[in-house]
């Protein structure tokens, strides 16, 4: 992770530290529409049909859409009612230790109804990932594999940055496919986990980046994280701007946002070179839907800091 997206990030933490206790009702709202989002976004990646409008119907008001499966209701309420497990770990126990008793039992509230022979418990036979040239290991291997990562997960934990250890953790986990479906959702999970505990809202992957999302994960198969690490904590930032601006009290100012397009008309940079940067993680912004959305003392930031570079 680049030295400036480190330093955004100790920033807005320590902003959002600095408002705790956090208002009840703002943060109940905020994580209902976590909720839906981060349970949409999870379950469209994997081809779940719903849509976004769908899945807060579905989990708001219990209703059932006509034409879609039942499989992907199931999927939407049991993704649900794992975040509402995360909230509970995070909030009412001292100490999370991640176990693979843990893990077994996230897989099990995600596949509940849906794999009913298989909901936490490792699979027993080979399995192949589609569109990927990855083949994860043998079953028999499974066991050793989750325990020596659960054994490394506690290893790692004072020496290597959150935002690192969830990412390489995401990748470790999909990489041995410890169960036969429902792997993407409970590395996701997991490594939202190990953020949670350190105080960070809930990172989404969105389904627009699930390209991205994907590449990063093959560059990390070929043993290059740096992609992934920074994929991950561009999710991070996004979340932490959207807490930080609904939480910043209204009697401070808050930056106006702005879609790249407005932006290159106030700043000397095209909406494609806005792009670039934000890619990069050179810029503060993150998206909204499928557009881009930074501020104009964004940008002013970011050249600040360039000339800062130059001088040097």
């Amino acid at each position: 992770m680049s030295i400036p997206i480190f330093k955004r990030f100790e920033e807005k933490r320590k902003r959002l530290n600095a408002m705790r206790p956090l208002p009840p009702a703002a943060v109940r709202k905020l994580r209902e529409q976590f909720a839906i989002e981060m349970t949409y976004n999870s379950n469209a990646i994997e081809g779940n049909s719903l849509t976004l409008r769908e899945t807060f119907l579905v989990l708001n008001e219990g209703i059932t859409i006509k034409g879609k499966p039942l499989k992907d209701h199931l999927e939407a309420t049991n993704h649900k009612e794992a975040l509402e497990f995360l909230y509970h770990l995070v909030g009412h126990e001292k100490k999370n230790t991640i176990s693979e008793h843990l893990i077994k039992s996230l897989h099990q509230l995600v596949t509940q109804n849906i794999e009913k022979e298989w909901a936490g418990c490792y699979r027993n036979a080979p399995v192949r990932i589609t569109g990927t040239p990855h083949q994860p290991p043998d079953a028999l291997d499974v066991p050793h594999l989750m325990s020596a990562l659960v054994r490394w997960i506690g290893d790692q934990q004072k020496k290597m940055s959150v935002i690192k250890l969830a990412a390489i953790l995401h990748h470790k986990f999909v990489h041995i496919h410890p169960f036969f479906d429902g792997n993407g959702h409970t590395a996701r999970l997991i490594m939202n986990l190990l953020l949670m505990q350190k105080g960070y809202p809930l990172a989404i992957i969105l389904k627009n980046d699930r390209k991205r999302y994907y590449n990063a994960l093959k560059e990390a198969d070929n043993g290059n994280y740096e992609q992934l690490i920074s994929f991950v904590a561009k999710a991070v930032e996004r979340s932490l701007d959207i807490y930080l601006n609904v939480l910043t009290p209204s009697s401070k100012t808050k930056e106006k946002l702005i879609t790249f397009s407005e932006a290159s008309k106030i700043s000397p940079y095209s909406s494609k070179y806005l792009n670039l940067l934000a890619n990069k993680g050179h810029l503060e912004a993150h998206k909204a839907g499928r557009n881009w959305i930074t501020s104009k003392e964004a940008i002013e930031r970011y050249i600040k800091n360039r000339q800062r570079k130059r001088k040097i």
